[in-house]
């Protein structure tokens, strides 16, 4: 039986939009782009990509390595357009970040603030609300919403249910079995709107 409250996902085209929203021109935006392709690559808690430190990320080998729940390691693939808009904003946005920080401290946070510090959780959480708005999306969306939207794609597009825990760092195969749902319901629209039958 599914769940009373399925969890919130947004369309192909919600994300494009979001993602394009970012004025890439500048290094705020360089940054935010990078942050945003990343959270629709790997599915990341905002926790996870808050405490992301530069030696996680192996872009030679694309994948990053993801600290979760209890300390719980896992290593996850990224895209390519993940990897070379991670690049584009290590070789320049982040310098450029980095020199606002008037004590000239080596963070080795992945996100710096426009200020030159490690971004919080909670400004992660702002900068993703505020592409919300720039899209003209759904306010009440979460960067968890990417991590739903994550999954579902993943389990839409045939992979199995356990891979998808692993990527997720889930303890419980459980707590994954949420997304099957919500494949279901995908493949029950796609099946309704291209059926002659059900017009």
């Amino acid at each position: 039986r599914a769940p009373r409250n399925l969890p919130h996902t947004m369309t192909d085209s919600d994300v494009n939009r979001l993602l394009e929203s970012c004025d890439v021109s500048t290094a705020v935006g360089l940054r935010d782009r990078a942050f945003l392709e990343f959270l629709y690559a790997t599915g990341a808690r905002i926790s996870e990509v808050a405490s992301l430190k530069l030696e996680q990320v192996d872009l030679q080998n694309g994948t990053v390595r993801l600290f979760g729940k209890g300390s719980k390691e896992r290593i996850v693939p990224l895209y390519e357009s993940a990897i070379e808009w991670l690049k584009k904003y290590l070789r320049s946005s982040r310098p450029t970040l980095l020199l606002k920080d008037k004590a000239s401290r080596a963070h080795s946070a992945l996100f710096i603030s426009v200020r030159g510090n490690t971004m919080s959780a909670d400004s992660l959480r702002k900068v993703f609300s505020s592409y919300l708005t720039a899209a003209g999306l759904d306010s009440s969306l979460s960067p968890h919403a990417m991590r739903h939207t994550y999954a579902t794609e993943l389990l839409g597009g045939g992979a199995d249910l356990r891979v998808v825990q692993e990527l997720l760092g889930h303890e419980s195969l459980s707590t994954t079995q949420v997304y099957t749902h919500l494949s279901v319901d995908r493949l029950k629209e796609a099946a309704k709107a291209a059926h002659p039958r059900s017009k």
